[in-house]
């Protein structure tokens, strides 16, 4: 018994010291968005650009990630179910080192409707991180990052779905 709760502790050890000191996020908020293009569906490419004066929300994950498989169902239902058809809304979630042959099965299996897209070589997972998912980051209308997360925690999870509910309402009381 002490012998696995030693194992346990010693695995957890490095993502305390992850939690505490977080090296591996290239990005700050209030930075701009980095620029990047990505396919939309098979062969439709897009930029991040095209998305500007939407509020956007980027996920970075992988279809083997425990923590990653918790927080999506929740996205689906306290997030996209709520704002898929907001037109001042994005969403697009990323499959790290992961395709298509791989990423539509998965999105099948789990009755996901959000777009589930492909970053087979870390190219956009490395404009924002070295390291570690999932992550999260909204990026507001005017193409600035004003949030991000990494891993999860119901916590953290609600502060997000917050600030998310928060920016759309203020969009439809502007307009």
């Amino acid at each position: 018994m002490k012998m696995n709760r030693l194992v346990v502790l010693l695995f957890l050890l490095p993502f305390a010291s992850m939690a505490q000191e977080d090296k591996g996020t290239l990005t700050k908020v209030g930075e701009s968005v980095p620029q990047f293009s990505f396919e939309i569906e098979r062969g439709k490419t897009v930029s991040i650009n095209d998305y500007k004066g939407k509020l956007i929300l980027i996920n970075l994950f992988a279809t083997w990630c425990p923590p990653c498989n918790a927080e999506l169902p929740l996205v689906q239902k306290q997030i996209w179910d709520k704002y898929s058809d907001h037109t001042g809304f994005a969403f697009f979630v990323f499959g790290r080192e992961e395709g298509w042959d791989k990423l539509e099965p998965f999105k099948k299996a789990k009755g996901f409707t959000f777009p589930i897209l492909p970053d087979v070589d870390r190219s956009i997972f490395s404009k924002f991180a070295t390291q570690s998912i999932p992550r999260n980051i909204i990026v507001d209308q005017d193409g600035k990052i004003i949030y991000q997360s990494i891993g999860f925690s119901e916590k953290e999870f609600a502060e997000m779905v917050a600030l998310i509910d928060a920016n759309l309402k203020k969009q439809v009381a502007v307009k």
